[in-house]
C-alpha cells in the first residue's frame, strides 16, 4: 500500500509540471501569432491580389505561386509542388432565368451555374415547374411527372440543427446528385435551393455528380428569397414555367499542384504530420472563409512553432490542397505521393470550417488515441476550445484514413458559416482576424502537443 501512495505521490506532479511547462508553451505561440501573426495579411493577399481560385483557372495558379511564397517567408525548411492533373470548369456567360406566371406576370430568378454542370445551351430552357421537397417524392413522380419539366429541388437546410454542417450534408443530396436523378426521369433541366440557413438573396453554387447514363441538363441553385417566392407561386397558379439559360461546360483536364512547405523532424523525421486546407474555391468570390482561411491558418502553424523557437520531433507539414471544391484530386494526390514515397503519417488536420470563433476539434481516431489527445482539453480551455469529441477530418485528409493516419478537423462556430458558403459574399471582409488568429493558435496548440507527444 505504501508503494502505492508513493508512485501516486511522484507521478501526480510530474504531470502537472508538463502540463504547465506546455500551458506556458501554448501561451508563448499565443501571444506571438497575436502580435505578429501573417494569416490575416496573407489572406488578404490571396483575395484581394489574386481572388477567385476555381481549380484550372489562371488565378488558382497565382494562389499556388502566392502561398509557395508565403511558406518559405513563414520559415518552412523546404517547399515544393505536387502536381495533379485537375478538371477543368468554366460558368461561361452570365446566367440568365425567370419565373413566368403567366402572360403578363413574371420575375427575373438570382441564380447561378452548379458547379461541374453543362449549359441549357445558347438559347435555353423553358418548361413547367414541378417542385419537390424529397428524394422519395422525385422518384414517385417518376416519368409521367417529371418528363419534359423543370424540377425545382426545395430542400430547405433544417433550422433545428446546431451544428449546421448536419443540416448541410442532409439537404445537400438535391444539388449533389439532383440533377442526374431528375435527368434519369427525362426532366429539362434543375433548379435547387441554395444551401443557405437563412433567407437571402444570393444564390449559393456547389459541385454536382452527373451519372453517364442519363443526359448531363442544365442545373442551376437559386437564392433562397427567390425559392420560398417560387414554392408560394406554386400553391397558388396551376401552371408555373420557368427559363433558365447557362453557357457552361467542362473543358479537359489541366495540370495543377499541391503546394506543401515543411519543417523537418529532429528526432523521428520519417513520421509526418500534416496540417492543411484547399486553396482553390469557387469563382462567385473570393473564397475567404471557403477556404482561404484554412490555408493561411495552416501557414501560420509552421510560422508560429519556428518563432517559438521549437524543434519538432516529426516532420509537420502545411498542405495548400488543390482541386476540394469540384473533385478532390490535391487530397488523393496527397496520398498517392505517401504511398509511392512509403511515408509514416501519424496524423493530419484540416480547416475547412471558416475562421470563425473556434470551439473544438472532432477526431477520427483509435479510441485510446482519442482517449490520450482528451487529457489535453485543460490546455486549450483558456482559448475557446471545450470540446475534443470523436468524429471529424476533413475532404482533403480523409484518403489518409486507407493507411491509417489519425484524422481531425476544426471546427469553429458554424451559425454565420452557410451565409457566405459558396456564395458572392464570401469575401475578405467577412472575415475577423482576431477570430482567424485565434483558430491559428488552437491548432498551433494541437500540432505542437501531438508532435511532442505522438498518438
Amino acid at each position: 500500500m505504501k508503494k502505492i501512495l508513493l508512485l501516486s505521490f511522484f507521478v501526480l506532479p510530474i504531470a502537472l509540471v508538463a502540463q504547465n511547462v506546455d500551458s506556458l508553451q501554448i501561451k508563448k505561440i499565443s501571444d506571438d501569432v497575436f502580435t505578429n501573426g501573417k494569416a490575416y495579411d496573407n489572406l488578404r493577399f490571396l483575395c484581394k491580389q489574386v481572388g477567385p481560385r476555381l481549380s484550372g483557372s489562371p488565378q488558382a495558379q497565382k494562389a499556388v505561386e502566392a502561398t509557395a511564397r508565403m511558406l518559405k517567408e513563414a520559415g518552412a525548411d523546404t517547399v515544393y509542388l505536387q502536381p495533379c492533373m485537375v478538371p477543368h470548369w468554366i460558368r461561361g456567360e452570365k446566367e440568365k432565368g425567370k419565373i413566368i406566371l403567366d402572360k403578363n406576370q413574371s420575375f427575373d430568378l438570382k441564380l447561378c451555374a452548379l458547379g461541374n454542370s453543362e449549359g441549357t445551351g445558347k438559347n435555353g430552357v423553358t418548361g413547367e415547374v414541378v417542385e419537390v421537397k424529397t428524394m422519395a417524392e422525385l422518384h414517385r413522380l417518376g416519368t409521367a411527372g417529371i418528363k419534359g419539366k423543370i424540377v425545382f429541388f426545395n430542400f430547405a437546410m433544417n433550422p433545428t440543427n446546431v451544428q449546421t454542417f448536419r443540416s448541410y450534408g442532409e439537404s445537400g443530396t438535391a444539388r449533389r446528385i439532383g440533377p442526374a436523378q431528375a435527368a434519369k426521369y427525362g426532366a429539362l433541366a434543375v433548379m435547387v435551393r441554395s444551401l443557405a440557413s437563412n433567407g437571402d438573396d444570393y444564390p449559393h453554387t456547389g459541385t454536382t455528380q452527373y451519372n453517364d447514363s442519363f443526359p448531363k441538363i442544365g442545373a442551376v441553385a437559386i437564392s433562397t428569397n427567390d425559392a420560398d417566392r417560387l414554392s408560394i407561386e406554386l400553391t397558388t397558379h396551376d401552371v408555373v414555367k420557368a427559363y433558365i439559360r447557362t453557357t457552361s461546360t467542362m473543358l479537359p483536364d489541366v495540370q495543377s499542384y499541391n503546394v506543401v512547405g515543411e519543417i523537418r523532424g529532429s528526432h523521428f523525421p520519417n513520421e509526418v504530420i500534416t496540417v492543411g486546407g484547399h486553396l482553390d474555391s469557387w469563382d462567385l468570390a473570393e473564397g475567404a472563409q471557403d477556404d482561404g482561411a484554412g490555408c493561411v491558418q495552416s501557414i501560420e502553424v509552421l510560422r508560429a512553432i519556428k518563432a517559438a523557437g521549437i524543434k519538432p520531433k516529426r516532420t509537420i507539414r502545411a498542405v495548400m490542397f488543390m482541386n476540394e471544391e469540384n473533385g478532390g484530386r490535391g487530397g488523393e494526390k496527397y496520398l498517392e505521393l505517401a504511398k509511392f514515397n512509403k511515408e509514416q503519417h501519424l496524423f493530419a488536420l484540416e480547416s475547412d470550417a471558416g475562421g470563425f470563433t473556434p470551439r473544438g476539434f472532432g477526431f477520427d481516431m483509435k479510441p485510446q488515441q482519442l482517449a490520450k489527445v482528451q487529457e489535453w482539453k485543460p490546455l486549450f480551455y483558456p482559448y475557446g476550445v471545450y470540446e475534443l469529441r470523436a468524429g471529424g477530418g476533413g475532404s482533403d485528409i480523409s484518403p489518409l484514413r486507407s493507411i491509417g493516419t489519425a484524422l481531425s478537423g476544426l471546427s469553429p462556430d458554424s451559425q454565420r458559416y452557410f451565409d457566405l458558403h459558396h456564395a458572392a459574399t464570401d469575401t475578405f471582409e467577412a472575415v475577423s482576424k482576431r477570430e482567424l488568429h485565434l483558430g491559428a493558435i488552437n491548432m498551433a496548440a494541437l500540432i505542437y502537443l501531438v508532435d511532442k507527444y505522438g498518438l
